[in-house]
């Protein structure tokens, strides 16, 4: 069993996955960044210098040590650009490679 877990490690496909995911973290961190302190603080002082984290709506107030119930719609929106600009880097880079895969097909054989 070990010597097939070894086995099943040393895969190239399992190694391409650790690194994806690895990149795939630092890049959502990166993104994370650049919605929160790039974007956002510009679109906010466009319309109007508004705060997107702060956005909510407070469905009850808080109570003493009771915190607040509030709709953070702000959050979300900062969560959607960044889904946004993800999936729009992945678009491109498939095409890239969708690119790359069609010209080295097309490519004279020797």
């Amino acid at each position: 069993m070990l010597n097939e877990f070894k086995a099943f490690i040393a895969q190239g496909n399992v190694l391409d996955l650790a690194v994806g995911i690895i990149i795939g973290a630092a890049f959502g961190k990166i993104t994370t960044s650049l919605v929160e302190d790039i974007i956002n603080p510009v679109l906010g002082l466009i319309i109007g210098g508004i705060d997107f984290s702060q956005l909510k709506i407070v469905l009850k107030e808080a109570i003493g040590t009771t915190p607040e119930v509030a709709i953070r719609y702000g959050n979300f929106i900062n969560v959607l650009i960044q889904f946004l600009i993800i999936a729009f880097v992945i678009f491109l880079i498939v095409k890239a490679a969708n690119r790359a895969r069609m010209s080295s097909s097309m490519a004279p054989k020797e």
